[in-house]
């Protein structure tokens, strides 16, 4: 489903349709062409103290609380910055997705999880979510270089991002990911840094 453009939120796979709107465009990157950046590679050297691990999709109570921090931080007064337990696990969890959870860990502190499903030859990036006293950290672009090295470890061909849409602020760091490919509705192609889909 990831290859027409569907996502996973929970138990729901879903594609935005819209009328006559096509603004929600699905974007990937092809594991193995990608290069990191300048900005990228200091990221990674800033991360070098955090410790990583995969670990299955149950929920502890530490994760609960720093996702609660994390959209109290990021999303007031957005409708999920009241999320409990039960919201949690129906987002993120789900009854028979494949996923896991990457945790990243600074002295055994928990600073971030990306929840990320293994599929046909490919990864995908469901969500992530991290401390939001620790931004210099960049722990976003960080969780997902770590989801394309993990793709690359497995030898599987892409790692999904979800859907982008031109000019919204908080998905333009997509476009940071170089080579992405953007899929038009038929058919997956090359995206360029500053073309639109």
């Amino acid at each position: 489903a990831l290859s027409w453009g569907f996502r996973r939120s929970g138990d729901i796979v879903y594609r935005p349709h819209c009328g006559a709107c096509h603004a929600c465009v699905a974007v990937r990157v092809p594991v193995r062409e990608f290069a990191h950046d300048r900005s990228q590679r200091r990221c990674l050297r800033r991360n070098a103290d955090i410790e990583m691990r995969v670990v299955a999709t149950i929920r502890t109570e530490e994760q609960l609380a720093l996702y609660q921090r994390y959209l109290a931080a990021r999303h007031p007064g957005g409708g999920m910055d009241g999320h409990g337990a039960a919201e949690y696990d129906q987002f993120l969890v789900g009854a028979w997705a494949t996923g896991r959870f990457l945790e990243f860990r600074a002295e055994g502190r928990l600073l971030a999880v990306a929840v990320t499903d293994r599929v046909e030859n490919a990864l995908s990036a469901v969500y992530t979510f991290y401390d939001p006293d620790e931004d210099k950290r960049s722990l976003g672009t960080f969780a997902v270089l770590q989801q394309i090295d993990w793709a690359r470890r497995e030898r599987l061909r892409h790692l999904y991002l979800g859907y982008w849409i031109e000019g919204h602020r908080k998905m333009d760091y997509k476009r940071r990911f170089q080579p992405l490919e953007a899929f038009d509705g038929r058919e997956w192609r090359r995206m360029e840094r500053g073309e639109e889909a």
